[in-house]
This record gives C-alpha cells, structure tokens and sequence, in this order.
C-alpha cells in the first residue's frame, strides 16, 4: 500500500469518526443531562474502547488481506477521531474547578475502568466471528 492510500483511509475514517463522536455525544448529552455527569464523552471513549479492541482483533482474521486498510480507516482514523482525550482531560480540570472533586474522581475511575474492560471485551471475550 502507498503512502497517500494510508494517509487517505486514515482521513476518511477519521472524518467519520469525529462526526459520530459529536453525535453520539451530543445524542447522549441531550438525553442523559439530569445526570450532570460529562455522560457524552464516557460514553464515546467506552464504545471506542471496544470497537478498537475488536479491530485489532478482528481484522486479520476476518478479511487478512485487508487487515491493514481496515486497521488504518477504522483503527487509526475512525477510533482516533472518534475517542478524544483532550476532552476527557478538559472536562476532569473543569469538575475540578467547580470543586467536584468527587465527581472528577469518578469520572476518571469509570473511564479508565470501563475503558480497559470495554477494550478486553473487544480483544478477548467476544467469540471469533
């Protein structure tokens, strides 16, 4: 594979990843709001979590020959776009700053916890399809 096919499968799946991060967010946000808990990106970096272990884990036995395009379109750029870090760190400092700590806490608690669990799902319990 040539360098521009990766850097364009890496483009296009990571354009529609942060489009479904932002409605899956946005989706959550609206419909879990009485929570006061940042719901929307939980949520997204979980099933991110997921779908990246079951990629990595399923690409080469599903379709070997193409194991590396769906790593790089699904792996690198929809899972890349669609979980988000920054927003995570960004919605921690701001809990912080309106002095829910306990909340921050969890939060951080429940999406490294859920994460890696949702991740180890993806990599080793599901059976091989």
């Amino acid at each position: 594979m040539t360098y521009n096919a990766s850097w364009i499968l890496v483009g296009l799946g990571g354009s529609l990843g942060a489009a479904a991060r932002y409605l899956v967010g946005r989706w959550a946000e609206l419909r879990y709001s009485f929570f006061r808990f940042p719901i929307g990106t939980l949520l997204v970096n979980v099933t991110g979590s997921f779908l990246l272990g079951l990629i990595t884990r399923s690409a080469g036995l599903l379709l070997p020959h193409y194991a590396l395009m769906l790593s790089l379109f699904l792996g690198v750029g929809f899972c890349g776009a669609y979980t988000t870090f920054s927003t995570f760190s960004y919605e921690t400092i701001t809990l912080i700053r309106q002095h829910r700590r306990t909340t921050a806490v969890i939060y951080v608690a429940a999406s490294l916890l859920i994460g890696f669990a949702a991740s180890g799902l993806g990599l080793y319990g599901l059976p091989h399809m």
